[in-house]
């Protein structure tokens, strides 16, 4: 696990680390899944399968204010089939947005996927009426829109990562 703290005026006290499923605590693995549970099922009204056996492979970071889980995402490593490695599951809770919080944590897993996995292209699915942010961060568009579980996405890639 590595982890910071960070105290900026907008965001004091976060802690933001890095974790692999197999090193969670039962009860923060738990904190976790419940925060995801409850902005991608419950607040965007989206019945699907959120626990899709992807977290057993990736890279999670969890950005922390003491002992609550406020914001996450995980990364996943390059697969075979798949172009580069994938960002994903991206979340803040809703008294944390507008904050810079997701903004940090893209920009801790652009570094990692460059210090990870060197020459490799990040991709994601982005929703998107939050393409601009991604743009801003680098990402470009990189295919046309369509419809996941019922929101529409865009697909997005930030060329070439290095460490």
């Amino acid at each position: 696990m590595e982890s910071s703290k960070q105290a900026t005026p907008k965001n004091p006290q976060l802690e933001y680390s890095w974790h692999r499923l197999e090193d969670m605590k039962p009860a923060l693995l738990y904190d976790l899944l419940a925060m995801r549970e409850a902005i991608f099922v419950v607040e965007q009204s989206c019945i699907y399968q959120e626990l899709d056996g992807l977290d057993k492979i990736a890279q999670h970071l969890l950005v922390r204010q003491g002992a609550e889980v406020i914001a996450c995402l995980r990364l996943l490593p390059p697969q075979s089939g798949k172009a580069g490695i994938r960002v994903g599951r991206v979340a803040v809770s809703r008294k944390w947005r507008k904050r810079g919080v997701a903004r940090r944590m893209m920009h801790l897993a652009i570094e990692k996927a460059g210090l990870d996995y060197p020459g490799n292209d990040i991709c994601l699915s982005a929703q998107t009426y939050l393409q601009g942010f991604y743009r801003d961060l680098g990402f470009r568009l990189c295919g046309a829109e369509f419809l996941e579980d019922g929101i529409p996405h865009v697909p997005m890639q930030l060329d070439c990562v290095t460490g």
